[in-house]
């Protein structure tokens, strides 16, 4: 009679331990696979690669917290062309000029935290983690240090071997109004919510003037008049000058909406969103309830780093992220 309860007992404890495990798998979606990538990519081959990256994020960033806004834009900047394959990490050469040296990336920064994640990856694990995945985790890092929501991406990019200036044509302009931007993303399969929630990344970092000037020369009603003046007075000291998108330059929050809905928007990109009503219930919803924004935020960013990556023979795991083996 005891052994058959001991029996019984152990089935019971064998089926709640299976509940528990496929419940977990739900709630973290765990082990996640996405177009051939996997969430434990380098578990066995280098598994303190997520680390090492988040140091030397972190590192930097306390340092000088302006650069997270640039490791978030790396992204952006990398994955819209050619996929998210650090294309954009590449130096030009003699004969080739590359995505970097490009007017619309010139002002990108945070190359040197991407170097110095790389280099000690590989002292640990030569080989094997690609500049592609260090691109993705640095700006996962970035958003949570500034105060945003952590989310985790699958691995197994491969990195890209072409990077040519004349691809950059195809990143989104600050001039853009919303039912371009929602047809640009939208092509790389970015529903309106994700282009309203991406566009949030502007709660960090600067815009330099050479970017919203344009929006000076002509009456703007959509344009607070207080902060049109503010935006000339930037201007003043050249095309160079940075105006913060928000009063929490530094700070991942929701600001920047609510900055929209009092039409101070620092560019003609990002006001179009309240302007628009296809969009404007969007920014009043994130305005009001960070916690959504920064749900839907994370969800927009495990696409943006899924885009169009390279598996396998179609890239390599570069020595150096600035140029190809």
């Amino acid at each position: 009679m005891l052994t058959r309860f001991k029996i019984q007992n152990n089935k019971m404890v064998g089926a709640n331990l299976v509940s528990m495990i496929l419940l977990m798998h739900a709630i973290v979606g765990f082990p996640f696979h996405a177009r051939g990538l996997s969430m434990t990519y380098y578990m066995m081959s280098c598994p303190f690669a997520e680390q090492i990256v988040k140091n030397s994020v972190n590192n930097a960033l306390q340092a000088d917290p302006t650069l997270a806004a640039g490791l978030i834009r790396m992204l952006f900047h990398d994955c819209f062309i050619e996929g998210c394959d650090a294309s954009i990490l590449l130096d030009s050469t003699k004969d080739n000029t590359a995505e970097k040296d490009s007017p619309a990336n010139l002002s990108l920064r945070g190359y040197e935290i991407i170097d110095d994640a790389k280099q000690k990856i590989e002292n640990r694990c030569p080989g094997v983690v690609s500049c592609a995945d260090i691109v993705a985790m640095a700006a996962r890092d970035a958003v949570f240090w500034a105060g945003g929501p952590y989310y985790d991406i699958p691995k197994g990019r491969f990195d890209g071997k072409r990077s040519k200036i004349e691809d950059t044509r195809n990143l989104p302009s600050p001039f853009l109004n919303a039912s371009q931007l929602i047809q640009t993303f939208g092509q790389r399969g970015f529903t309106p919510q994700d282009v309203v929630a991406l566009s949030g990344a502007h709660t960090l970092g600067v815009a330099r003037c050479s970017s919203f000037k344009a929006r000076l020369t002509v009456p703007d009603s959509s344009l607070d008049s207080t902060f049109a003046n503010t935006l000339s007075k930037t201007c003043s000291a050249g095309d160079n000058a940075e105006q913060p998108f928000d009063a929490t330059r530094n700070d991942f929050d929701n600001a920047y909406f609510n900055a929209l809905q009092m039409k101070s928007g620092v560019l003609f990109s990002d006001q179009t969103l309240f302007n628009t009503p296809r969009t404007r219930n969007l920014v009043n919803g994130y305005a009001l309830n960070q916690a959504k924004f920064f749900f839907d935020f994370q969800q927009a960013m495990r696409k943006m780093s899924n885009l169009d990556v390279k598996l396998g023979s179609q890239g390599e795991i570069r020595q150096n992220c600035r140029s190809i083996n």
